[in-house]
């Protein structure tokens, strides 16, 4: 078994980076590892995502969400080809930060009989998974600073 494991903090509630992170038909305007999503992000569904590894080939996979829990955490499990070959766990969680924004937190778990073979590709991996924190991170930043002041009427 093989985890890596990678943060940023946003400047923006956890709501506001659900949003961005749970818009798969959004991905290809700020990601730049996980650049084609479909799906539906519910716990027991199927997602499609085409990954555009940094130094690699482009690779679909088609995840089950395992987590879907607003504002918290995202999480999946891809295999390939068969259970216990080569089965990947990832997660995005979320957490409030003191100053109001989110922790976030980008991991994922491999198991199964390829990992002792696919240790170079597995650690090449975290570059894109900071690639993709910043991404968001700025992506979410920016869409807070445009977006309209909410106020409230007596």
């Amino acid at each position: 078994m093989k985890t890596i494991s990678t943060s940023v903090h946003v400047d923006a509630a956890p709501d506001r980076v659900w949003e961005v992170l749970t818009d798969l038909a959004g991905y290809p305007a700020w990601n730049p590892f996980i650049r084609e999503a479909a799906g539906t992000v519910e716990v027991g569904s199927r997602l499609t995502l085409r990954m555009f590894p940094a130094q690699g080939r482009p690779m679909t996979f088609k995840p089950k969400v395992l987590a879907a829990d607003s504002g918290t955490e995202l999480r999946w499990i891809g295999r390939l080809l068969a259970p216990g070959v080569f089965d990947g766990e990832h997660w995005f969680r979320l957490a409030p930060a003191a100053d109001g924004g989110t922790d976030l937190e980008q991991g994922e778990r491999f198991s199964g009989l390829l990992v002792p073979l696919l240790g170079s590709t597995i650690a090449r991996t975290q570059a894109d998974f900071e690639a993709l924190n910043q991404a968001l991170k700025q992506h979410v930043e920016n869409r807070t600073r445009t977006s309209p002041q909410r106020t409230t009427q007596p």
